[in-house]
């Protein structure tokens, strides 16, 4: 299995010590960059030479939501191949159909027990982690 390149779109840091908890509690060794926010994230992926294998990003933050970001990922002929799960508490009807709309790769509900949540991390990573992705 490779190593994936992460972007972690998150303004929650307990959310975000979580996945790294989890990932080192799995012994994977994928890269995780981490934004705080949709701005933050599109300054990162101005760096043409290292974009992310895959964007894991949460709905509700603040300055860009998580659609806004979307849009504007998917608008972009660079950004739009890389694949982006939703990982979110959301679990509305709405939500979850804008963003196939869009174009995500997947949306997974943040479960409440930190074994649930380990276990969807870790199937979700070796899913990306067996894929061929688009280098643009």
């Amino acid at each position: 299995m490779k190593t994936l390149n992460i972007l972690l779109i998150e303004d929650d840091m307990i959310e975000v010590m979580k996945l790294n908890r989890a990932i080192s509690s799995l012994q994977l060794h994928h890269k995780i960059t981490e934004a705080n926010n949709g701005e933050e994230a599109l300054k990162l992926l101005e760096h043409k030479d290292s974009l992310p294998d895959i964007i894991l990003l949460d709905l509700n933050m603040p300055k860009i939501s998580g659609l806004e970001f979307l849009k504007i990922l998917k608008a972009d002929d660079r950004l739009k191949y890389i694949p982006t799960i939703i990982l979110t508490t959301s679990n509305n009807q709405r939500d979850l159909l804008e963003c196939y709309k869009i174009g995500i790769a997947g949306y997974v509900l943040k479960p409440l027990k930190y074994e649930d949540y380990v276990f969807k991390i870790e199937k979700l990573l070796s899913y990306w982690s067996i894929n061929e992705l688009i280098t643009v």
